[in-house]
């Protein structure tokens, strides 16, 4: 039942207060049909609009079914709407640009009623008024008496409770007002219809009860209700609270959004087409300059990617910093620029040299820990390390030894390195190897790389292994990108092997030879025609690919090489002798050639410097089979004796205790004959304690200055170095105090040895060897633990070599503790990366636990870039203006359709929709607009890339420069785009929410 209580309504006209409504007190009856009569501005549409919910009363109740809506909120008074009230307007209120079956539908949307459902519900409303044949027109293809047979069966559609109808036949001749009040009688069986009109005649006519309405007050009710209605009507509305189910509040999908401003906008197809088209241009301008940019960079990246592959980033085991002594060599050395330009002075060269050599700071890295730590990061797809890492590459200490037979029959060790030693020391008198041990001494393990370096980062390896790929791949999809397989396959086993060639198919001669491809007869020519100034002969050899690949190779695990000699009981190397290398390579595993590589077209800086490559499960293969060799287990089991001399090897870390070393002094000593008994006792008296030592060094040193100890120095110095005094006497003031007594008092500890052996060996000169030993007997008995340590560590014969040299020989390496770690990045941007993991590794550990490593790569340009970056966000940055100017365009359009579809925000308020409905529909509107600016500009940009990439092309001659916009860019434009009109479009869609729904009904 609906019943209004004191409702009084007012309304603001200028400084004046409008009483519309002036206390009304009315009850209807759940089925009737109600006319209000009433002359023009008596406040009967106003009581209408204040049932239906679309006004709001100013004092008094409104009663629901019992419930008073004084509580009620905008969602409330949505769902009363959109469920209990359809209205029937004067002029219809029809949405045009919709079909008279969409229109008909609206409001089962709004309930969220099924696609399925609501098309039969709104068929069947329309064929109960007659219009079941005209569901596709559109309003504008209809009389007007069609037109308001369609409003009632949208009015209908919903079933309500209540229909509302303002002046339903005002508009209409009157046949056709006859037929639609023959449709509201029939409809008032079931419902309550509330009729305003002006229209005496059809009122008594049709109407069960007619309500007249004079100056906002009641006048006359034909059939008010009795109080026995009136409680039986209390009665029902109780029942139906109490077992009526709760409502749904009604809401607009984004799909009936989108259908409706979609629809909306192909009303206007060239003024949309225009928007979208100048929203466009600023999408262009940006995604014009986002293509050159990313194909430049895309370019640039390939040139990183191929030069970082050359020069990964590189940590070894022992670090070297050679920062200092290659600023050096670079020409940085130390100037007194206290000198006026009028002559030639000197520069202290040798000194900053020296200097650099004597502060050299070496580290040892625990690669073991980093590699587990690089492994755990890689497999964290998370890490920023698992995406910046393009490959790793562990190096071990592995002499690999490979041979072959050269065309001559011969066995040869596969090295261009040492052959080429043995040339050169065979035709020129060169020994390239105590070269090579002279840098090692002086510069560290890094001296290798720095002559690579120095060399345009050449090497004389010729084999080398592939850097692996990721998730047990034998090759890396780098090597794959840089190199082309001319012939044969890629290998995918550890004993397959590739031939890698040059840009023109071509090997250098050294590197034939050692293929065993080339006589030595034909390389002896070669080097004595060098060696002489002879005019060398050309020739034009050439090997087919099927020959190279039936080449047969050997490899032959280290530990292999030596077997035990009952003779001595020692290991001897096999290789010695023709026979033993001839079994080693008979025995060895082979090696086949599945494929010949060369550089493709596009690579600058291939990866492979050497020409025989593997991959490294051949490494790991030969280190795990190496583990089961006798000679290994056999030096594990005696780790204080060379197995291979029989000599004990040299405490150099501290780790035996002076009671063994009393042990084993001893046993020597036992073990000598006669004559090594008498000389060791010689040797034990030419040895002075301690405390000689220290007390001839401190008289030797009493009284004297620093300038003293510098004149001793630098004339020892000066006939031990053969350095001149000048560069001497420099060195020498560099150092402090304590440096130069330091090393004075170690120059006398030497001399003073010296003298006291030289004195005891001459008072022992005549003496027997018997005597000798004699005293020897008597004197062992007497020795502490202490010195039979010292004499141990001065008179024992040790091995020259280590026990952890020995296991490297024979090729006893943990695969988990590399040498030498790769790292390979793609951009100077990863680089960075890696080195910020390498960062957060060292952080929280002590000094002597952190990585340590030189980056040389670092020395290279990396800006270039962040140059081009810089660019593109300055560019983008002025391109972005326009792209707001559009925007704000976009909303001033929007702002003009809100203007031209207030009747539409009406209509939709008026069957039930809320303001985010309104809001939410016009949002739908900019999105579209921004979208297909968006999508129109990306369109254009891909199409202006065909002409830029040609004329690029023509220009620079780089085909692999193109300029190009990638799809994730492009999406991201086309969001860019739609949110920036979104945001334009959010006042104007605010401003569409807030609109009165019965003014915005009254507009045109």
């Amino acid at each position: 039942m609906l019943e209004l209580k004191g409702i009084k309504k007012d309304y603001l006209a200028g400084e004046n207060t409008v009483h519309a409504l002036k206390g009304i007190d009315l009850r209807f009856r759940r089925n009737e049909f109600v006319s209000i009569l009433g002359p023009s501005g008596c406040g009967k549409t106003t009581m209408l609009n204040i049932i239906g919910g679309l006004d709001q009363y100013t004092e008094g109740d409104l009663i629901i079914n019992g419930r008073s809506t004084k509580d009620f909120k905008d969602r409330d008074w949505d769902t009363y709407r959109n469920h209990s009230i359809g209205f029937v307007f004067q002029s219809y209120n029809l949405i045009p640009h919709q079909t008279v079956l969409q229109n008909v539908e609206l409001a089962l949307t709004l309930s969220g009623v099924s696609k399925a459902e609501r098309r039969k519900r709104a068929k069947k409303a329309l064929e109960d008024v007659g219009l079941g044949n005209q569901l596709s027109k559109k309003p504008s293809e209809m009389s007007g008496g069609q037109m308001q047979r369609v409003a009632i069966a949208r009015a209908l559609v919903n079933n309500p409770d209540i229909i509302l109808a303002d002046e339903p036949t005002g508009a209409l001749d009157t046949e056709t007002s006859i037929q639609v009040m023959e449709i509201l009688k029939e409809i008032s069986r079931d419902r309550l219809i509330v009729m305003v009109t002006h229209n005496p005649e059809l009122a008594e006519q049709y109407s069960s009860r007619i309500i007249r309405v004079l100056d906002g007050k009641l006048t006359d009710d034909s059939r008010p209700l009795t109080e026995e209605e009136y409680q039986r009507e209390l009665q029902a509305d109780k029942a139906e609270n109490e077992n009526g189910k709760k409502l749904k509040k009604p809401s607009m999908s984004f799909g009936t959004s989108f259908s409706l401003s979609l629809k909306n906008l192909f009303t206007k197809k060239g003024r949309t087409m225009l928007t979208s088209f100048a929203g466009s241009i600023g999408i262009i301008g940006i995604a014009l300059v986002l293509s050159i940019s990313q194909g430049f960079n895309t370019y640039i990246n390939t040139i990183q990617e191929e030069t970082l592959s050359s020069y990964p980033l590189t940590i070894q085991k022992t670090n070297t910093d050679l920062s200092a002594l290659m600023e050096t060599f670079m020409g940085y050395a130390t100037s007194d620029s206290t000198h006026s330009n009028d002559a030639v002075y000197k520069k202290s060269a040798i000194y900053d040299m020296m200097d650099a050599l004597n502060n050299m700071e070496t580290s040892e890295n625990d690669l073991k820990s980093f590699k587990s730590y690089i492994e755990s990061k890689r497999k964290d797809s998370e890490s920023n390390l698992h995406r910046a890492v393009n490959g790793v590459q562990y190096s071990y200490d592995l002499d690999m030894l490979i041979y072959t037979k050269n065309v001559d029959g011969t066995i040869i060790h596969s090295d261009t390195e040492e052959l080429m030693q043995e040339m050169v020391l065979e035709h020129m008198g060169i020994d390239m190897q105590a070269m090579t041990d002279a840098s090692t001494s002086m510069f560290g393990e890094d001296a290798t790389s720095m002559m690579s370096m120095g060399m345009g980062g050449s090497s004389m390896n010729l084999w080398q292994e592939l850097l692996p790929g990721d998730n047990g791949k034998p090759i890396n999809d780098l090597l794959k990108k840089q190199y082309d397989v001319v012939y044969g396959s890629w290998p995918n086993s550890y004993d397959e092997i590739v031939l890698v060639l040059d840009e023109n198919n071509e090997l250098d001669d050294m590197t034939l030879y050692a293929l065993g491809l080339e006589p030595k007869e034909d390389v002896d020519s070669i080097m004595e025609a060098a060696v002489n100034g002879k005019e060398l002969q050309k020739d034009n050899k050439s090997w087919s690919y099927a020959d190279i690949c039936s080449m047969d190779f050997r490899t032959i695990l280290n530990s292999d090489c030596y077997r035990y000699d009952e003779s001595t009981g020692l290991y001897t190397d096999l290789r010695d002798t023709e026979a033993g290398l001839q079994y080693l390579y008979d025995n060895g595993l082979k090696l086949k050639v599945t494929g010949i590589i060369r550089p493709n077209e596009d690579t600058t800086a291939p990866m492979l410097s050497g020409s025989i490559a593997y991959t490294s499960d051949l490494t790991k293969y030969i280190i795990e089979h190496s583990k089961e060799s006798d000679a290994i287990t056999a030096q594990k089991d005696s780790k204080n004796t060379d197995i291979f001399t029989g000599l004990p090897f040299k405490d150099t870390s501290g780790s035996t205790s002076d009671a063994d070393k009393q042990t084993a002094f001893l046993e020597y000593l036992n073990e000598l004959d006669d004559g090594g008994k008498a000389q060791a006792y010689v040797q034990i008296m030419s040895i002075p304690t301690e405390e000689q030592l220290n007390d001839s060094v401190q008289q030797a040193m009493q009284g004297m200055s620093r300038s003293d100890m510098e004149a001793a120095m630098l004339q020892g110095m000066t006939q031990q170095m053969s350095m001149s005094e000048s560069d001497v006497q420099s060195y020498l003031e560099s150092m402090s105090d304590d440096e130069i007594t330091d090393t004075f008092t170690q120059m006398m500890q030497q001399q003073v040895k010296a003298q006291y052996a030289q004195q005891v060996q001459q008072k022992m000169a005549a003496m027997q060897p018997a005597e000798l030993v004699g005293a020897l007997n008597q004197l062992l008995p007497t020795l502490t633990t202490e010195q039979c340590a010292n004499y141990y560590d001065e008179m024992m014969q040790f091995s020259d070599s280590t026990y952890e040299d020995n296991l490297k020989a024979l090729g006893d390496i943990d695969l988990d503790d590399p040498a030498s770690i790769n790292l390979y990045a793609a951009t100077f941007e990863d680089k960075d990366v890696i080195e910020d993991a390498i960062a957060d590794y060292n952080e929280g550990k002590d000094e002597m636990a952190q990585i340590q490593y030189t980056d040389y790569v670092g020395l290279m340009m990396s800006s270039v870039t962040k140059i081009i970056n810089t660019i593109t966000y300055v560019l983008i940055a002025f391109v972005a203006i326009s792209l707001i100017v559009s925007s704000i365009m976009i909303g001033v359009i929007t702002l003009i359709s809100v203007q031209e579809r207030t009747k539409e925000i009406g209509i939709l308020r008026a069957i039930g929709a809320s303001k985010r409905d309104v809001s939410s529909m016009f949002n739908a509107e900019t999105i579209i607009i921004g979208f297909t600016s968006g999508l129109l500009g990306i369109v254009v940009t891909y199409l202006l890339c065909i002409p830029i990439n040609l004329l690029v092309h023509h220009l620079t001659g780089i085909q692999n420069l193109s300029a190009v916009l990638p799809v994730p860019a492009a999406i991201i434009l086309i969001a860019i785009s739609v949110l920036l009109t979104l945001i334009a479009g959010f006042i104007p869609s605010k401003s569409a929410a807030k609109k009165d729904p019965v003014v915005a009904l009254r507009s045109e």
